[in-house]
């Protein structure tokens, strides 16, 4: 139980309106700025204004997902007025607050740092990782069915880095019958991808197994399809770059061949915000009762 903890949630979309629903089924004290469009918002949730005083008695500080961009702008779905997170607003929080997100970018990682504020990225743990990359999965094959005219069925398919998403991306393709081949980087990832029954090759070996691929799926957020990968595929090929922004691929180059080319990061939100606010909830949640314990020990 959240009992006692004060909760302030700072804009966010559909997901966030999950992990807010959370909060005060585990009886945390919740207020939230942003949200003047929610037109029917959870009982025990004070709709407010971002302040400095709304954040003077906070002991944690939710961000969406992408807390802000590097001007402190939040993306804030539910509301008509912009949203911008300032220097004057950390700095009003008390010493022992926490500030959470799914992944922080300089601007956010400056402010706590001059705040002596922590700052804890959801999305850094593992088991949060994994169960998003089902609905990114998920997501990731509507996209290829609605942009092939071939199934997955009976097609050839690359999955580029074998982290959490990929492994995920790698067995629902093998799962629909696709042959599949996965670009890895580290021997153990090569070990286990042919324990599972997938094509391994070491990443710097792409241009030789990209000739007769149908689908690449993209998971590392570094240039590796390049310019002169995409002049060896099929044209064809479809490729759905998972990878965080600005992704792996040279879109650029892509359009130029006639390629199709998506960059497509985060899928949970959009294909299924409430399964991903519902591990986002409970990722916070277990979080923040760790948090409590830990002070409560000292």
């Amino acid at each position: 139980m959240l009992t006692g903890i004060r909760i302030v949630f700072l804009g966010g979309d559909a997901r966030q309106i999950e992990v807010i629903r959370k909060c005060v089924e585990m009886d945390a004290t919740v207020s939230a700025a942003g949200f003047d469009k929610w037109e029917s918002p959870s009982p025990g949730v004070n709709l407010e204004e971002l302040s400095a005083e709304l954040l003077g008695n906070a002991d944690v500080l939710v961000l969406p997902t992408v807390g802000c961009d590097d001007e402190g702008n939040i993306n804030a779905l539910f509301s008509s007025h912009r949203l911008q997170l300032l220097d004057e607003h950390i700095a009003a929080m008390p010493s022992r607050s926490t500030v959470y997100t799914g992944m922080a970018k300089s601007y956010l990682r400056s402010l706590c740092a001059r705040h002596s504020l922590k700052l804890v990225e959801l999305l850094n743990r593992d088991d949060v990782a994994i169960y998003n990359s089902i609905p990114t999965a998920e997501g990731a094959l509507v996209m290829a069915i609605q942009n092939t005219d071939f199934t997955i069925h009976g097609s050839t398919s690359m999955v580029l880095g074998m982290g959490r998403t990929g492994f995920t991306m790698a067995r629902a393709l093998q799962g629909l019958g696709s042959s599949v081949k996965v670009g890895v980087r580290r021997q153990e990832h090569y070990a286990r991808a042919e324990e599972m029954g997938w094509k391994p090759f070491m990443t710097g070996e792409l241009l030789l197994h990209v000739p007769d691929v149908d689908l690449i799926f993209n998971t590392i957020p570094s240039m590796i399809i390049t310019a002169q990968v995409l002049s060896r595929l099929q044209r064809h090929c479809v490729i759905i770059d998972l990878a965080s922004a600005p992704g792996g691929c040279d879109f650029r180059y892509a359009e130029k061949r006639g390629i199709k080319a998506m960059l497509a990061p985060g899928l949970p939100g959009i294909v299924a915000p409430k399964s991903a606010g519902i591990i986002m909830g409970s990722a916070l949640v277990q979080s923040i009762s760790d948090e409590t314990s830990i002070r409560g020990d000292e």
